[in-house]
């Protein structure tokens, strides 16, 4: 069944204050940090995308997920149903997305850390383009938990991580098409 996710973005300068913020806060780490490799699929005609929508395969450890995110609302929190279920193979899925015309359209990779307080989640990503978080939970646990971390509400980021990309393309002038370590670093 779909659920709604809630979150946002922010960016983070030093990785360690923030481990330290975390742990004050008595949030527990839930998942180490691990590598995380995520590829977009969209048609030929990029429907999905026109629609707003986003479908992905993640390789997480060694987890793989498939993930549905219907067009979402962007006000002071990003908002969006979401369909996700844990997949034994993903390159299997990979093969059957292509038969059906499916194609990656995007990919991006980081590493991740997962911190929960119980209620919400904090996630720590370590990407090619910086270093990000994001607070996944409801409206009022997210302004509560960027409080008690010293997170500003100016500094909320709505954007994914496909939007973060091309902004920071346009702005550093990389022709990287992939948000992955090997084509940032050309």
């Amino acid at each position: 069944m779909p659920a709604e996710e809630v979150e946002v973005k922010l960016r983070v300068d030093d990785l360690e204050a923030l481990t330290r913020k975390l742990n004050q806060s008595h949030f527990k780490l839930i998942t180490p940090r691990s590598h995380e490799m995520n590829t977009l699929y969209d048609f030929p005609d990029w429907r999905l995308r026109d629609r707003g929508e986003i479908l992905r395969i993640r390789k997480y450890g060694s987890r793989w997920t498939v993930t549905h995110k219907a067009k979402g609302n962007s006000g002071k929190h990003k908002s969006r149903s979401e369909t996700e279920t844990q997949i034994e193979d993903g390159e299997a899925l990979t093969h059957i997305f292509a038969a059906i015309g499916l194609a990656p359209s995007f990919r991006y990779e980081k590493y991740r850390a997962e911190w929960s307080d119980g209620e919400g989640h904090v996630v720590v990503d370590e990407t090619p383009i910086g270093n990000i978080a994001e607070l996944e939970g409801s409206p009022e646990w997210i302004d509560h938990t960027a409080a008690r971390l010293g997170i500003k509400e100016s500094e909320y980021i709505t954007q994914s991580y496909a939007q973060m990309f091309a902004a920071w393309c346009e702005r550093s002038r990389s022709k990287a098409r992939n948000m992955t370590w090997d084509e940032v670093a050309k």
